[in-house]
């Protein structure tokens, strides 16, 4: 028996389905670290951020030195330039908004907003491209929104003020959207730079403007006064939720292919609602996983058929 389990465990381990489940788990622990370090002090959304890219960065930079050699060419000026716009629009920008965010909604709501992102690709490229969608991808569209309507209405029933959620749900939604933007741009360098690479550039990025953003405009003498526990929470969030889960996903995608990752990915939503049921104690309903069975299953039918070749950093992951 013992044997059994440590060859289903090595053949998990050799063709990457552990590193998929890993990545997807440490991707939808985010939000959950965000609340209880929320909930265990008055800790704004700026300094926590700037707490967990402050972690982050040495990791980011870890990810570029072991992988220096998968870019195919070197980095020109004009290259490090898109990069520093990628790290604004991608892990500066959407994480500010979505920890702003996160100070009015639930975890659970949060993860399907920021799940709805592949939707805000296929508009932002059908934009670009001025070729609007195809009727496969607007049904999917509607059923993925319509599942975060159901999901919306029980927060909305959950909690005594409307204009909180609806503030929540707006800067949530800002956070997709400027993802959506990260992730179009990373598509024209991937290919030559490396897509754990690429990230770890980009999140290094993010973290010097994140850092640069609390110096400049936050509170950095507040620093001293946090409890541990609250550090303790950036400190995993930067590692288990931030960038571990950047290199086992791109580990995952080297072995399975990125359809295969991407479909293990699709669990992350699910383990957000139920770790943050066992671990906040909010609610859980019929209605929410209704909603968040349809924005799955909506979501699942858009990367059916790619709009776009899938990053390795972007495969399932929401910051």
């Amino acid at each position: 028996m013992t044997r059994t389990l440590s060859l289903n465990f090595s053949r998990w381990l050799h063709d990457g389905r552990l590193y998929a489940v890993l990545a997807a788990a440490g991707f939808s622990m985010k939000a959950v670290f965000v609340k209880l370090a929320y909930g265990t002090a008055p800790v704004d959304a700026l300094t926590l951020l700037a707490m967990r890219m402050g972690f982050a960065l040495p990791l980011f930079i870890w990810l570029i030195l072991r992988t220096g050699g998968e870019g195919a060419s070197r980095l020109s000026g004009a290259d490090g330039v898109r990069i520093l716009m990628l790290g604004c629009v991608g892990y500066y920008l959407s994480s500010l908004f979505d920890f702003y965010g996160l100070t009015y909604i639930t975890a659970g709501l949060e993860r399907m907003i920021l799940y709805l992102y592949p939707t805000l690709v296929l508009l932002l490229q059908a934009w670009l491209m001025r070729q609007p969608p195809g009727k496969r991808a607007w049904q999917a569209m509607a059923i993925c929104y319509a599942g975060l309507a159901i999901a919306f209405a029980h927060d909305l029933g959950q909690r005594g003020n409307g204009g909180d959620v609806m503030l929540g749900a707006a800067w949530v939604f800002a956070s997709a959207v400027t993802y959506a933007m990260y992730y179009h741009g990373t598509g024209s360098m991937v290919g030559r730079i490396g897509s754990t690479r690429l990230a770890g550039l980009a999140g290094s990025a993010s973290s010097v403007l994140v850092l640069a953003h609390f110096v400049l405009f936050g509170q950095p003498q507040s620093l001293a006064s946090l409890p541990a526990p609250v550090w303790g929470y950036a400190l995993m969030m930067a590692v288990f939720s931030t960038v571990l889960p950047v290199w086992w996903l791109s580990l995952a995608i080297q072995r399975l292919g990125a359809g295969q990752a991407a479909a293990i990915g699709t669990m992350g939503p699910v383990l957000t609602v139920f770790a943050a049921w066992i671990l906040l104690g909010e609610s859980m309903s019929l209605l929410q996983l209704a909603g968040l069975a349809l924005v799955m299953f909506g979501v699942t039918r858009l990367k059916a058929k790619p709009v776009a070749p899938v990053p390795a950093h972007a495969v399932g992951a929401q910051r």
